[in-house]
């Protein structure tokens, strides 16, 4: 049995009353959450859900994003995890790509979600609060379909190289290699362990390094929907929070609330990844809070996670080395190694890697190459072996540990009918590391300002990523093809 949900059925064997999920107001033994995902399972079996069948999943971090994840798994689906934030063009991408044939959404994400899944024919079925109670009178399913390892158990879209985004597609056995190692080699787990999980569950960094994780090993997850410093800081006191994940805009703002907002003391390991964490925010956490940051790399191609500082073995500044069953590699253009200390491409081959791009076999070959994934992120490697992001090799833009990709936005930008040309750069910012800012030039004869199309993008996208600096240019600088060239694109003095 080689299904992802097969772990929490064994987890069941062995901590059926120990603490499976925390929140605010609920708590999840594992027999509790084992027990309702065999209503989840057979709630959609009795629906018609087969094996293979795509779920889109549209849940904050909530008891019930657990619930249904592994209930779907459990029922031999593929989870689809989305942003509950996406708006209905998103939402509609996502479902109509993955031929979703349902989609369950958080009551806050009601009308975009129905408005999504109605364009592309997906059923829509709306989770609240309550839902939980209602599971529990659904007809049991109390067996784990048969999946094979290099079965796919989730699709997480990410827009990669282009503005379109594709369906990373991860196997049982990506998933549960991924989650072993965090486990076992990088935090050490036990039963014992209560991990925060601040990072959003339909994001592969805190499916795979929380919950997965967490389930595997018998240990407790404590959810946070929204992030709060001091909220979460009170948290980690409640629950004696022993491992905190986070991007670094979490732990920029975990320091400004200070070390004197709660008992921080049961903390023992931290880990960060999504942007560069500055060094001072590094040693100035570990001052404060007297836990290490290990931090690490990945991305969702890879299960996340691809190189980690590890406890015994770190260097502040870098993305470590290789976790265990994963290699790594800095290559030229030609994909060929280059010395230590200059600067390529990194290339990862490994259990992590996925089994491809859903539906897109052109973009799946050219992203893997002899068994090597081709990240697009330039980096060095020193003579000890450990990683160093240089820069990003396409115009990735990572606003607070969220992607953003300026074409999707310089798309919607275009669809404005004042709009001529339009580019989205990344910006430097004191706490989010990037900020989304656009160049544009109108058509003759219009006048949107800045606000205008602004707000014109706002109402298009996810909230992390319209730009929130606009100005206007006569035109964009071109190369000799006439296409436009974003190095020399003149940023305004008051966002320099």
């Amino acid at each position: 049995m080689t299904n992802l949900a097969t772990n929490l059925k064994d987890a069941v064997g062995q901590f059926a009353e120990r603490p499976a999920i925390r929140t605010e107001d609920n708590l999840l033994t594992y027999a509790e959450l084992d027990r309702l995902t065999t209503g989840v399972a057979g709630w959609l079996r009795a629906r018609g859900l087969e094996p293979g069948d795509r779920v889109g999943l549209m849940i904050p971090n909530v008891a019930a994003f657990p619930v249904f994840y592994y209930g779907v798994l459990r029922a031999g689906g593929i989870v689809v995890p989305m942003n509950p934030l996406l708006k209905a063009r998103e939402v509609e991408h996502c479902l109509g790509d993955s031929g979703a044939r349902l989609v369950l959404a958080w009551e806050t994400a009601t009308e975009e979600a129905a408005a999504g899944a109605k364009a592309v024919g997906t059923d829509c079925h709306v989770v609240t609060g309550a839902t939980l109670e209602d599971v529990a009178g659904w007809p049991v399913y109390a067996d784990v379909a048969a999946r094979d390892e290099e079965d796919t158990a989730v699709i997480l879209y990410t827009s990669g190289t282009t503005g379109t985004p594709k369906g990373a597609e991860l196997t049982h056995a990506n998933m549960r290699a991924n989650a072993s190692v965090t486990a076992s080699r990088l935090f050490a787990l036990t039963e014992d362990d209560v991990i925060m999980g601040c990072l959003p569950l339909f994001h592969s960094f805190g499916q795979t390094c929380a919950l997965n994780t967490a389930i595997l090993v018998g240990a407790s997850l404590t959810l946070l929907p929204r992030f709060d410093p001091t909220a979460a800081l009170k948290v980690i006191e409640r629950d004696r929070v022993t491992i905190f994940e986070g991007v670094p805009t979490m732990y920029v703002a975990l320091l400004q609330a200070g070390g004197g907002v709660a008992d921080t003391s049961s903390l023992r390991l931290c880990a960060s990844a999504g942007a560069a964490l500055p060094l001072e925010v590094l040693n100035g956490f570990a001052e404060t809070f007297g836990a290490m940051i290990l931090e690490g790399y990945g991305l969702s191609e890879t299960s996340p996670a691809a190189s980690f500082n590890f406890p015994e073995r770190a260097k502040p500044g870098s993305i470590g080395l290789p976790i265990d069953g994963v290699e790594m590699r800095v290559v030229d253009e030609a994909g060929d190694d280059v010395a230590a200390g200059e600067v390529g491409e990194i290339v990862i081959r490994g259990h992590n890697v996925m089994r491809g791009y859903w539906n897109r076999p052109e973009a799946t070959a050219e992203a893997i190459k002899g068994g090597w994934f081709y990240t697009g992120d330039m980096a060095r490697q020193d003579e000890d072996g450990f990683f160093f992001i240089v820069d990003r090799k396409k115009d990735l833009i990572i606003r607070g540990g969220f992607n953003v990709y300026p074409r999707e936005i310089e798309e919607v930008l275009y669809q404005h009918p004042g709009v001529l040309e339009a580019a989205v750069i990344g910006v430097g910012h004191p706490t989010l590391g990037e900020e989304v800012a656009a160049a544009v030039a109108l058509k003759p004869g219009t006048t949107p300002g800045p606000d205008e199309l602004r707000d014109y993008v706002k109402a298009r996208v996810a909230p992390y990523k319209y730009p929130r600096h606009v100005w206007l240019v006569p035109e964009l600088p071109k190369g000799p093809t006439g296409k436009v060239q974003k190095r020399d694109i003149v940023v305004p003095e008051d966002l320099q």
